[in-house]
């Protein structure tokens, strides 16, 4: 039996068939060899992200990662912020020059915040054509095709993964999206795990802190030193670039700087802050932290009061003792900086508290200080009363009866002045018992003129930004009248209220002196000096005050030049019985 013989294109028609199953045969087996090395390139990159502990390396993994995942040229991971828009933005990529010349940082508007309002996988073909898109800055290098996914941490979305220009396609395909969402879920487990350790190290660093201070205190340290440690460690920890402590003075709506560091931290201790600056009040009224992202633009005060130069973020921690804020902490970093988050602010609410222990400490301190300075005062004032004074009127009394027995002119003469130089020695001295009794709570606190004369000096520092340097020389308290006390207070008050006016001056010195009988006030500042066509009203009444009393006014320069220097000068008769 013979077969039936086929053509030649019968013949060909198996061989093709068999081509073409073996091409789709192996171009499966191609797809399936890629695929496997693409879950093994994944499976490398979770690993390679997952390995890291520092937050910053994590998020610059993340980035190289996803990358070499879907094969892009551009990859950002940009991190939201409480405002809702980037606050850090992580790219590879782009070189540094190209950053430097592009500027700033995306913040989070076009298609990066199209990712933001909505966290959703997006695919582009050409950026260009979806509606949120406005263009690229100048100088950003040309990108057509786009893939963003969302990273969450938990519940909440961390940051997106922005990837442009596929190198091996005109656009991302659904697998791209695919592996760069798996990516995400990686991702944001080990932003998680970066995050954990990095605010238990953190919280290692605070507790460190707390016990320097705890041992600073427990050790009697002066109050200076345990200012000085708390705001230089919570700087450091806070990662900030300035620091201040300031105690608040109620009587005149004003905080005092006690001590500050790091930036300008020489020009803001000399700075009196205003109770009434909206920042600073909030802390106050409220014993709450406040926060500010930039202090330049917080309505809540004036971003260009000279406590707040070079500063953009900034946090205030109240210094509560007795469930009242009597002070603030103040941290600040550079204008630019990233904001405080909750993480840097609660940690600072008990270092705070051991601000505020520290300056209880350091009154209780002074007013044992002062109690044992009075009882002093009291102790010498009565052995000069009783001791001292005694034996001088007991021996000019020897002195005067020895008299009758002395027929020599001279020597009679001669004993007559020593009893006369026992009887003022006397006199001295009552006059000093009774200034040390002043002092020592035997008259009203603060009533003589001294007290008085500083309570001027404290009201007038905020006014001027700063406190005057102050010298008191001679019986201020006992050798000066009421009256002519008045007329002086009234003047220096005048004085100090010129230099805050008109001179801009950065340093005044007061300086009292009672001595051979008269009452000199000298007020000298480093400023400007009185602008002319200024009213000189107050000049003209300082004058006439002087006057009254048989004495004058003197206006000139300082002795070693420049600034303004008033010298008012009056008589006295010591007020002594």
């Amino acid at each position: 039996m013979s077969g039936e013989r086929r053509g030649p294109s019968e013949q060909h028609l198996p061989k093709l068939r068999l081509d073409e199953l073996l091409d789709e045969l192996q171009a499966r087996i191609d797809a399936a060899r890629g695929t496997q090395d693409r879950v093994h390139s994944l499976l490398e990159a979770v690993l390679s992200v997952g390995r890291e502990l520092d937050l910053a390396h994590v998020l610059r993994r993340i980035v190289e990662a996803a990358v070499v995942l879907v094969d892009a040229e551009y990859g950002a991971l940009g991190v939201i912020g409480g405002d809702r828009m980037l606050s850090e933005f992580h790219t590879v990529g782009i070189s540094g020059e190209q950053r430097a010349r592009i500027g700033n940082l995306p913040s989070g508007h076009g298609i990066l915040g199209e990712l933001i309002r909505h966290p959703e996988p997006l695919r582009l073909t050409e950026i260009s054509e979806h509606p949120s898109s406005y263009g690229f800055p100048p100088h950003h290098p040309p990108m057509h095709s786009f893939l963003g996914v969302p990273i969450r941490v938990r519940d909440h979305v961390f940051g997106n993964l922005y990837l442009t220009e596929k190198r091996s396609a005109a656009e991302f395909d659904a697998e791209d999206e695919s592996v760069l969402s798996t990516l995400a879920v990686a991702a944001g487990v080990a932003i998680e795990n970066a995050r954990l350790y990095e605010e238990t190290r953190l919280r290692e660093r605070w507790l460190g802190a707390s016990s320097d201070v705890t041992r600073a205190l427990l050790s009697g340290a002066p109050s200076t030193d345990v200012l000085e440690l708390i705001v230089e460690q919570a700087r450091r920890i806070a990662d900030a670039d300035a620091g201040m402590i300031a105690e608040r003075v109620p009587e005149e709506n004003a905080l005092l700087p006690l001590l500050a560091v790091g930036l300008d931290a020489e020009r803001r201790s000399g700075l009196v802050m205003s109770g009434q600056d909206g920042f600073v009040a909030a802390v106050l009224t409220t014993a709450e932290p406040a926060v500010s992202a930039d202090i330049r633009e917080d309505p809540r005060t004036s971003g260009e009061a000279a406590q707040w130069a070079g500063l953009g973020p900034v946090v205030g921690v109240p210094l509560e003792a007795g469930g009242k804020a009597g002070g603030v902490l103040l941290l600040g970093r550079a204008v630019g900086r990233t904001p405080f988050t909750d993480a840097d602010t609660r940690p600072l609410l008990g270092f705070a508290g051991q601000a505020a222990l520290a300056l209880e400490l350091a009154e209780r301190r002074r007013d044992a200080e002062q109690i044992a300075l009075l009882r002093d005062r009291d102790r010498i004032a009565r052995d000069l009363h009783d001791l001292a004074i005694q034996r001088l009127f007991a021996a000019g009394m020897t002195l005067q009866s020895t008299q009758r027995f002395v027929d020599h002119p001279e020597a009679v003469e001669r004993l007559s002045r020593t009893v006369d130089d026992l009887d003022e020695t006397i006199k001295i001295i009552r006059s000093t018992i009774f200034g040390l009794r002043a002092h020592g709570g035997g008259t009203r606190a603060g009533s003589g003129l001294r007290g008085r004369v500083s309570d001027a000096v404290t009201a007038a520092a905020s006014s001027l930004g700063f406190t005057p340097a102050v010298r008191l020389e001679g019986l201020v308290d006992t050798d000066v009248p009421g009256e002519i006390a008045d007329h002086a207070l009234a003047v220096l008050g005048e004085a100090l209220s010129n230099a805050a006016r008109h001179s801009g001056a950065r340093s005044v010195d007061v300086r009292l002196r009672c001595a051979e009988g008269e009452l000199t006030l000298a007020v000298a500042d480093d400023g400007r000096g009185m602008p002319a066509g200024v009213a000189r009203s107050g000049l003209k009444n300082m004058e006439e005050r002087a006057v009254s009393l048989g004495g004058e006014l003197r206006l000139g320069e300082r002795p070693e030049g420049g600034g303004t220097r008033v010298v008012w000068r009056v008589p006295v008769r010591p007020a002594r019985g």
